[in-house]
């Protein structure tokens, strides 16, 4: 083959094919591969047509293909069968070639990849692909990660095909080994936050104040033209307008149970092990949980009294006031998101650059917003911040919005509205900025029942003390507490 492709991709499902596609209208040789012939003869002569691609069936052909170091990206199911994939490759390469990861695996699967691939002489890239379909082919957000020396091969494309937003590209090099999967998780369970945030907005409105579909989505177009602009309240703008074949709302239609993929459950169980409070985005994966029990609900809804609406307030200071928690509760999931990436970061010395990662997600991703480019500035000003609500804009920002936060909770918890993410992003909040908790009495409790021991506050930290709170116990002491 004279034209050697500058990249190859295995794996021609929404993604993968939108991936080429987006390669291609960029100028690069594409070599795109999939297991059935027949699948690769669809794309090549269908959305490909005409287009600096080339199809193949058979990985050999694509190695072949391939200008060195070959760079092969795998979009493919997450788990056993990229490992698959990367066995059938590795007798085909040569030391220097790149594999590439661009599914959505589990980081620890891909610290654990790139580590083998790298025994064996060549290279390995994890990354996050965030954008869906539409990222996909017109520019997404590019989360890489893995053998640092992958990086200068696949810049050019990568940075080729990302989005731009004004002058920033939304793809930079995240870290060493899981890191770009690992941040691609922590977006994911960001998102799964907004997304629940949003939707309890929308239904305190429809529930509480009684508002159409098209009278919401009026409101959710214009609070898209205020601090609240990003791309899941313009889409919610559109799918509450949008009307089914009668003229209704569409949206009254869909059933009320929620799917997910599991990368955000993967956020809310990685919080557990770095001990990190990330208490909205497990809400809001919990909040899925619960919208997946539809007959268990049905059946609960008629056996206990439904609670009296009871709302005599202003309804625009009202609507106003949601917005405002709203956006309150959303710097709280990113500033629990960011902590989380603190603590993995030290937990597997990963040199994570948090503004860059705040601008790799101002564009073509899912989670993308203006509300990023604040993000942005607060590291700048501080690149050893420890948490986002201590940044001067954010800070000033929740307090002004606390009360608008207060009076929309309060006003759910009385009309019997759950708001699982937005109250425990005020629950967060209140802890946080509390100096003291009544964990006190929880030591206390521990050392009385077991012998944990306890700090005093008379005491310089790091002293520990057990008593003999009955009087029938003994001086020995268990282990301490971990914090």
């Amino acid at each position: 083959m004279n034209n050697k492709s500058d990249i190859g991709l295995t794996g021609l499902a929404v993604m993968g094919e939108n991936l080429v596609l987006n390669m291609a209208s960029k100028g690069f040789l594409v070599t795109a591969h999939a297991r059935k012939q027949s699948r690769v003869d669809e794309f090549i002569n269908g959305r490909a047509k005409g287009m600096s691609i080339i199809g193949t069936s058979d990985l050999k052909t694509l190695v072949d293909s391939l200008k060195k170091p070959r760079k092969i990206m795998m979009m493919i199911k997450a788990g056993d069968p990229v490992d698959q994939v990367i066995e059938q490759l590795i007798p085909l390469l040569e030391p220097g070639d790149i594999i590439i990861d661009g599914g959505n695996s589990h980081y620890p699967d891909t610290i654990r990849r790139t580590k083998y691939v790298e025994s064996k002489g060549f290279l390995y890239i994890g990354t996050g692909v965030s954008g869906g379909e539409e990222g996909a082919l017109l520019g997404p957000s590019i989360m890489p990660g893995g053998s640092t020396k992958a990086w200068p091969a696949v810049k050019p494309i990568f940075q080729g095909i990302a989005a731009k937003v004004n002058d920033a590209v939304c793809c930079d090099w995240v870290g060493e080994d899981g890191a770009g999967h690992f941040v691609k998780m922590v977006h994911n369970g960001i998102e799964y936050g907004d997304i629940q945030l949003i939707t309890e907005a929308y239904h305190l409105m429809r529930e509480v104040l009684g508002m159409s579909a098209f009278e919401m989505a009026d409101v959710f177009k214009t609070w898209n033209q205020t601090e609240l602009d990003s791309y899941l309240i313009e889409i919610t703008g559109e799918i509450l307008s949008f009307k089914d074949e009668d003229g209704t709302p569409l949206i009254d239609k869909v059933l009320d149970t929620a799917g997910q993929k599991g990368t955000g459950k993967w956020t809310a169980v990685q919080s557990l092990e770095d001990s990190v409070p990330l208490t909205l985005i497990t809400e809001a994966v919990y909040a899925r949980f619960i919208s997946a029990m539809k007959e268990e609900r049905t059946i609960a809804s008629k056996t206990f009294k439904p609670v009296p609406i009871k709302f005599n307030g202003d309804k625009k200071a009202f609507i106003e006031d949601i917005k405002k928690a709203l956006y309150a509760a959303k710097i709280v999931s990113y500033a629990q998101g960011y902590a989380l990436m603190r603590a993995a970061a030290k937990t597997n010395q990963w040199h994570l650059n948090y503004g860059g990662i705040a601008m790799m997600w101002r564009g073509g991703c899912i989670i993308r917003s203006a509300f990023l480019s604040k993000i942005k500035e607060a590291f700048d000003k501080n690149e050893n911040l420890t948490n986002l609500l201590l940044d001067d804009y954010f800070k000033n920002a929740v307090e002004t919005m606390t009360n608008s936060w207060r009076n929309v909770i309060s006003t759910a918890v009385l009309n019997g509205i759950p708001t699982p993410a937005m109250s425990a992003a005020l629950n967060y909040f209140d802890s946080y900025r509390t100096e003291k908790l009544p964990a006190n009495l929880l030591q206390a409790q521990r050392d009385f029942f077991g012998a944990h021991t306890y700090e005093r506050t008379d005491k310089p930290r790091g002293e520990f003390f057990h008593t003999n709170w009955t009087g029938r116990g003994g001086k020995t002491a268990s282990t301490t507490y971990n914090v």
